[in-house]
């Protein structure tokens, strides 16, 4: 019995151990038949703020159907999914410090 979440971690581990090994038109290959987009750092990064913006929005939305009254919205469920958007926000917040702490660090480096 297989898990497809797993499968897929497993997919994206495959390809970037396959770059880091030096075969990287083999990866780029593997990551087409896989469905996997290559394009790096960037890539990923502009996906994770998707998935932190759309929490966000589906958080709020939650919310705003709890205070209107809707049936089916719980206030546990609504209070869970705000709190995952927000540690989502938190956490790419603490990315974004990392990287101009980093890109800082580069640029006081002296040649």
């Amino acid at each position: 019995m297989a898990i497809p979440g797993i499968e897929s971690v497993l997919q994206k581990l495959g390809s970037v151990a396959a770059q880091a090994a030096g075969l990287s038109s083999t990866s780029s290959a593997a990551a087409a038949a896989t469905g996997a987009s290559p394009g790096g750092f960037a890539a990923e990064l502009q996906a994770s703020l998707q998935r932190v913006s759309s929490a966000q929005d589906g958080a709020q939305a939650q919310a705003q159907a709890f205070e209107m009254g809707a049936p089916g919205v719980a206030l546990n469920d609504v209070m869970v999914d705000l709190q995952k958007a927000n540690i989502g926000f938190q956490m790419s917040l603490q990315v974004r410090n990392k990287l101009v702490s980093a890109y800082t660090n580069v640029m006081n480096m002296s040649v």
